[in-house]
């Protein structure tokens, strides 16, 4: 995983609500263990018509939204089955964070530990993300902090735990690895 410390970046919107893990990830692209190449199907029943090509008139599609590492969803992003795939066809499609006024448990868990920052902002703050396709802003991990485009700084939750392991780069696993020598020394002591 890349430590998430900083992200600035441009935002790309989809003001759609109650979007499902379904939707982000269709389930005919679960069949693989390995996380790359899973943002060419990310939105992929949105994304692309029946013929394969991309349809011009979804959000991710346009030209302002390329390149953005920010997604500003619409409430209740995320809801649905639980699917690792989701986060980790987000995160290979460039993202490094989503925010809406609701996440939803399961996919919030998920993107924590595949490297994706779930961001719930109030509903005043929303609605102006919404409205404004590509706006610069500035997350900062460290501070939890999101500076909106005229210089107004709100703050996100996140536990201590997690925030950790995002600006550190390292998932569960890689945490407790980088404690195999203190866990040794303490099970040798038992």
């Amino acid at each position: 995983m890349e430590p998430i410390r900083v992200v600035e970046s441009r935002t790309a919107v989809l003001p759609r609500e109650n979007v499902d893990t379904d939707q982000i990830i269709p389930a005919r692209f679960l069949k693989v263990t390995d996380k790359a190449g899973l943002g060419r199907a990310l939105f992929a029943d949105w994304r692309y018509g029946p013929d394969g090509a991309p349809r011009a008139d979804f959000e991710l599609n346009q030209p302002g939204a390329e390149g953005c590492a920010v997604l500003v969803a619409g409430d209740n992003f995320g809801c649905g089955s639980s699917r690792e795939h989701a986060p980790w066809a987000l995160v290979d499609f460039g993202f490094r964070a989503v925010i809406s006024t609701r996440i939803a448990d399961i996919f919030r868990s998920n993107a924590l530990k595949n490297g994706l920052l779930p961001i719930v902002v109030d509903a005043p703050t929303h609605a102006r993300l919404l409205a404004a396709p590509g706006a610069p802003v500035r997350i900062d991990l460290e501070a939890c902090t999101l500076t909106l485009p005229d210089g107004v700084v709100v703050t996100f939750p996140i536990d201590g735990f997690s925030r950790h392991c995002l600006m550190n780069g390292v998932d569960e696993l890689g945490f407790l690895l980088a404690r195999d020598a203190a866990i040794t020394t303490w099970e040798e002591g038992r």
